[in-house]
């Protein structure tokens, strides 16, 4: 039986007694409904699952003890780094979801000529938050003990150059000269995908790309949603040089 995986903000060693954070113990308590004494894994990004067991469960909070720590190996030896188009709602929602599943190491979001979404600061400071929940639930479901980065909204060029020199840069284009069959593996195991806003990328977007270093992959012949077309390529590239 799987136990319940819960994520806490907080340093966590073996035989240590903690206090859980308000988030995680309604999780824990009211949403799942677990009893004193019953077990849990805790993590906190650093790598590592820790199994706990609730001293207390009560409607002031939840205290906790971890019982042993295990190390987790599950990370992809594919640094994949998604350079989104910021998407509305619930189709961002589920670009990070997906993406974290899959196993890539950042996400950097991006404003483009064609991004549907206007932030401001404070809006910006929400938004982020929220894909951070949706991020760290993702690596509760998957079991992956180390948060991707998520990025701070940039614009485009920005972001693009702000990519490793090193890194294979790739960008989806039904019309690209590259696939990922005749992809060469990057010597230092970092690629950066740069996807469309819902609008795609405007020809002075594209231009901004191009002279980033990034090249047009195509992974067929048809144009994919935002919604699809980082995660296909995300597979195709786990698939070829990651996750085998």
């Amino acid at each position: 039986m799987r136990l319940t995986r819960v994520y806490v903000d907080m340093p966590l060693s073996e035989a240590k007694r903690i206090v859980l954070p308000e988030a995680a113990a309604t999780h824990l308590i009211r949403v799942l409904r677990l009893a004193e004494g019953a077990a849990c894994v805790l993590f906190n990004g650093d790598g590592r699952d820790y199994d706990a067991r609730l001293l207390s469960a009560g409607k002031r909070g939840a205290e906790a003890e971890i019982t042993a720590a295990r190390d987790v190996d599950n990370e992809s030896p594919l640094r994949i780094v998604l350079v989104q188009g910021i998407a509305r709602g619930e189709k961002m929602d589920l670009i990070l979801q997906k993406a974290t599943e899959l196993g890539v190491a950042g996400i950097v979001p991006v404003l483009a000529e064609r991004t549907e979404v206007k932030l401001d600061a404070q809006r910006t400071e929400k938004r982020v938050a929220h894909w951070r929940s949706v991020i760290v639930a993702a690596c509760e479901q998957s079991g992956r003990a180390r948060i991707p980065d998520l990025a701070i909204p940039a614009a485009l060029a920005q972001a693009a150059n702000a990519q490793a020199s090193d890194a294979l840069k790739l960008t989806l284009d039904p019309l690209g000269e590259r696939t990922s069959q005749t992809l060469q593996a990057p010597g230092s195991r970092t690629v950066a995908i740069a996807i469309g806003p819902e609008g795609g990328w405007s020809p002075r977007d594209r231009d901004t790309l191009r002279a980033a270093g990034f090249e047009g992959l195509r992974l067929g012949p048809r144009v994919l949603r935002t919604e699809t077309a980082g995660l296909a390529a995300i597979a195709a590239l786990q698939s070829r040089f990651g996750d085998l």
